[in-house]
């Protein structure tokens, strides 16, 4: 009996610690009483900090003064503002708020002209501050699962970049800005609202990966035949009915791709005219044929 019933206690105790108040998630860290700085990570490149998954709502305060953190991870967290003391990471590379609730981000980002690498995707902004361009070093951003259907002009200033991811957005038109980004070699705009692309496209020289899937897009305009570089085109899921004569200019797209991992031009589920669908069944030297042959006859 009574080893029964300290068994009881015992249990009982066990669910009382269970349900006791809890520290705030970021806070089990430092629990050892450790300074702030001993949760940096130095690696051969950066020196990081992940508070990835920590439940915070609201960062912590010690944060801004981690100066030399060069890496900084907060996803998936339940963040709703970022404060302007943001600026003072002037030597962040790399910085990853993705998965959070932002409505907004602090003009002081201008302010890491260090920044090569920015995620902010799936959250709720609805705009980009102008100062972002100030950031000129920036090779990778990402901006998708927003609510965002414009950019500022000053982003012609991101000479650098690279890597743009704007799908799932609210864009009707892709920003005019875009088109001087020559430095872009990935541009994703899928599952937004556009019902065009813009003859400018073919001012963007180096671009090889180009999605446009899940638009209302309804023909794929004569320049983009002209961007040499492509490897990968999708405009799945759109209004197409005809392709330009030109499209066997791109010769480094290799064949007609239904992976929507793999290279190639990617066409499937729009309602291309006859003998279209037909054709592209054949494969993509059957398409480029027919279309050449077309244009000849024109």
């Amino acid at each position: 009996m009574g080893t029964e019933h300290s068994k009881n206690e015992g249990r009982r105790s066990m669910v009382f610690l269970r349900k006791g108040p809890k520290l705030p998630a970021w806070e089990d860290a430092l629990l050892a009483g450790r300074e702030p700085k001993s949760l940096l990570k130095r690696g051969l490149r950066y020196v990081s900090l992940s508070l990835i998954m920590k439940g915070m709502t609201s960062t912590p305060d010690f944060l801004w003064g981690l100066h030399e953190v060069q890496k900084l991870n907060l996803s998936r967290n339940q963040l709703v503002v970022i404060p302007p003391s943001l600026g003072k990471l002037d030597r962040l590379v790399v910085l990853n708020l993705g998965g959070n609730c932002l409505k907004c981000l602090p003009k002081e980002i201008g302010l890491l002209r260090n920044l090569k690498v920015l995620f902010v995707n799936m959250n709720c902004l609805k705009e980009v501050p102008a100062e972002l361009s100030l950031c000129r070093k920036l090779e990778v951003l990402s901006l998708s699962h927003n609510c965002i259907s414009q950019l500022p002009l000053s982003f012609t200033d991101l000479t650098s970049l690279r890597k743009l991811n704007l799908s799932n957005n609210r864009f009707v038109q892709i920003p005019l800005c875009i088109f001087a980004l020559r430095s872009l070699d990935f541009l994703h705009l899928g599952s937004n609202k556009l019902e065009n692309i813009a003859e400018s496209i073919q001012y963007l020289v180096n671009l090889q990966i180009f999605i446009v899937e899940n638009n209302n897009i309804r023909s794929l305009p004569r320049s983009l035949c002209y961007v040499g570089t492509l490897e990968l085109l999708n405009a799945d899921y759109n209004a197409i009915q005809t392709l330009p004569e030109e499209l066997y200019l791109l010769r480094r797209l290799r064949r007609i791709a239904w992976n929507p991992m793999d290279k190639g031009l990617h066409i499937a589920h729009n309602p291309l005219s006859r003998p279209l669908p037909e054709v592209v069944e054949g494969g993509l030297d059957v398409l480029f044929n027919y279309l050449r042959d077309k244009k000849e006859r024109n």
